[in-house]
């Protein structure tokens, strides 16, 4: 088993990753201390899919344990969701000594971690994701939050959770959309850190989509490794870490535009495009270097169809992105990789070609 420290001084906690670790669930929180009235928040496919594993290592005696099953997406992430769970909570008498543990993927890390933030003014939280892309992004950092008035995350709170428990072995069932989903933000990464990086992904793309427990559980490390530092320097997005925004301008508009037929990790990959050629556009980024990125994002365009879209449309949702200032859309894009450049601002007409030129990868081709 493998522990990354997110270092945030009192809000420091430990990512362990490793596969068949779930049974070190309760003894973790045994070890640090933690209360021991317990609601479960879990998905409620994982919980269909893995109801014997998770049960296995309940403890019988010593806890309050009460679970709680969600089936939610990006519609259902909002406001009545979370009141499911104070409701929970209240009915069942947990008071402040109590912790909520999130099992599930993004959505639900999201939505149980605004709960716990927000119940009596917080109570503590752990996280197990069980997707590629909440292992690799969403369980790290401390944001939760939830969609409201058609806009993305609008309404949230930074909240950090005591641990953070990945175990691979909730990744084997996951079906493909929901790995492409994770390679989405690694495909990010890729842009962030390093040609060594770079070379790693596109070397193992297939061992990653065929869940290599060894690719999958190193590539889970150095993106866990990266953000965490991001986050431990940036904690509250006022400067690096809105590098980790590379793409999501444009994916955002993407998936609420698209009434969330498209999926997070999907639009992100086809953000990345659109933030790529609008990197050329201003003259950030040069045609070598555009063509040989461009490379890397192509290769979704088989797992990845899009039919209609409205580019105005998409404009006037990332008008409202909550990262705007000024009233201005802020853009993160690209000089090279490992440099990024934060703030730009852009023409609309720049905006909408560049939306189109990443939409129009991803439309099937007429034969």
């Amino acid at each position: 088993m493998k522990k990354i420290k997110i270092d945030l001084s009192k809000n420091s906690y430990d990512v362990l990753i490793g596969e068949n670790i779930y049974p070190k669930l309760f003894s973790e929180v045994n070890k640090q201390k933690l209360h021991k009235n317990i609601l479960i928040v879990i998905d409620s496919k994982v919980y269909k899919l893995h109801k014997d594993y998770l049960h296995s290592s309940i403890p019988v005696n010593g806890y309050k344990i009460v679970i709680q099953k969600l089936s939610l997406n990006e519609k259902t992430k909002s406001l009545i969701s979370v009141q499911k769970i104070f409701d929970k909570l209240i009915k069942n008498k947990f008071g402040r000594d109590s912790i909520i543990i999130a099992i599930g993927g993004g959505i639900i890390g999201d939505v149980a971690g605004f709960a716990a933030a927000t119940y009596m003014r917080g109570i503590q939280f752990a996280q197990v994701p069980t997707t590629l892309l909440a292992c690799v992004d969403s369980s790290v950092g401390g944001k939760t939050g939830i969609n409201y008035a058609d806009s993305k995350n609008i309404v949230g709170a930074f909240y950090q959770p005591k641990f953070v428990l990945i175990d691979t072995l909730f990744l084997q069932t996951l079906p493909v959309d929901e790995l492409i989903c994770g390679l989405g933000e690694i495909v990010k990464y890729y842009f962030l850190i390093s040609e060594k990086f770079q070379n790693f992904l596109i070397r193992n793309l297939n061992n990653l989509l065929d869940i290599e427990d060894k690719t999958t559980k190193n590539v889970i490390i150095e993106s866990v490794k990266f953000k965490g530092n991001v986050v431990s320097e940036d904690e509250r997005e006022l400067g690096l870490r809105q590098i980790l925004n590379f793409g999501h301008t444009f994916a955002h508009a993407i998936e609420i535009e698209q009434k969330h037929k498209i999926k997070h990790g999907e639009a992100v990959i086809i953000g990345i495009a659109s933030a790529l050629f609008l990197s050329k556009t201003l003259h950030l980024l040069s045609e070598q270097k555009f063509n040989q990125f461009l490379k890397v994002v192509i290769l979704f365009s088989k797992f990845i169809s899009i039919n209609n879209y409205n580019p105005q449309n998409m404009y006037k949702i990332m008008s409202a992105d909550k990262k705007n200032r000024e009233s201005k859309i802020q853009f993160v894009l690209i000089r090279d990789i490992g440099e990024i450049v934060l703030g730009i601002a852009a023409k609309k007409q720049d905006v909408i070609n560049s939306i189109e030129f990443g939409l129009n990868l991803f439309i099937p081709k007429q034969h």
